[in-house]
């Protein structure tokens, strides 16, 4: 088919390759533009913009498409359809009915669960037993249109975003092929009107850990918030990011470390801290962590 390709992170790069390796003819590549990034803060083109010219796709990045021009250009390429995941833009109802057969999303959700922004975050933080993929035909309202194809994966108990990020990316990968060899078959199926629940960006005052909370949600929030932004507390008096833990059995008082495996009691039962950062410091597992930092047994985290 003829393919309008519309995608932004490093989520929406395994589409892309997927797209062009099941044959389709991939008439342009549209993603956000270049923004300023890194310490030097030069224009940065987005991951999906990156592998686009790496594959020698056209790339194009409006800023948005309220000019008539920038729609008329959409229109002009006369897709068959267009694959959008994490574009990162609106689209207004002419680009949207500017393919032949619509604009198709891959939201990483079982909606009508979890329709918004952050999806997998939030999927995590509720403590879900699963989620998954759905390909969704896509209308003005927020993720609301009807579902052609979906896939259910089960959340594991230590998985954090980053994890179940990646695993979604492949899944909506092939689901996506797999709904366009399969589309003049599939039948589109509107969402249910109970369930509907809505996944709000991730706001960074919501990653301070309160170790008054019971160790499964504080187990949850460090996972769901991992790597980004980070679930953060204070030790020693430094700002500490923690990525990856696990729910334990023991008691003490909120914010008490256990013992020298880093365990920390929660408002009731306690976490295991198995990957922690440090500020302007890489990522470290548990006992590099403990090496260069002074930890006891005894200590409170959270205080200063």
């Amino acid at each position: 088919m003829r393919v309008i390709f519309m995608g932004t992170p490093d989520f929406s790069v395994p589409v892309l390759e997927a797209l062009v390796a099941a044959g389709h003819d991939i008439a342009a590549v549209y993603t956000q533009p270049p923004r300023p990034a890194g310490r030097g803060k030069k224009d940065r083109p987005t991951p999906v913009h990156a592998r686009a010219a790496e594959m020698g796709l056209d790339v194009r990045h409006p800023l948005n498409f309220r000019e008539q021009a920038e729609r008329a250009d959409f229109a002009a390429l006369k897709a068959d359809v267009a694959v959008v995941v994490a574009y990162g833009l609106i689209l207004p109802q002419e680009v949207l009915d500017a393919p032949q057969r619509g604009c198709l999303n891959i939201h990483a959700s079982l909606l009508p669960r979890w329709r918004g922004a952050a999806p997998i975050h939030r999927a995590i933080m509720a403590g879900d037993a699963e989620t998954g993929v759905c390909i969704m035909q896509m209308e003005r309202g927020l993720d609301t249109g009807p579902v052609l194809m979906r896939q259910q994966t089960p959340i594991g108990a230590e998985e954090t975003t980053g994890q179940l990020h990646d695993r979604l990316s492949i899944m909506g990968a092939a689901l996506i092929c797999d709904a366009l060899a399969r589309l003049d078959a599939l039948v589109p199926e509107p969402q249910a009107e109970q369930g509907v629940t809505y996944a709000a960006k991730i706001d960074k005052a919501e990653a301070q850990i309160d170790w008054t909370l019971g160790a499964p949600e504080i187990d949850r929030k460090i996972r769901g918030l991992a790597p980004f932004p980070g679930a953060w507390t204070q030790i020693a008096g430094q700002r500490v990011k923690l990525l990856a833990s696990r729910v334990t059995g023991g008691q003490g008082a909120a914010g008490q470390v256990l013992n020298d495996a880093l365990e920390v009691a929660c408002g009731s039962g306690a976490v295991e801290l198995l990957r922690l950062q440090r500020a302007g410091r890489a990522a470290q597992g548990r006992a590099e962590f403990l090496r260069g930092m002074s930890v006891a047994a005894g200590d409170i985290l959270g205080d200063g």
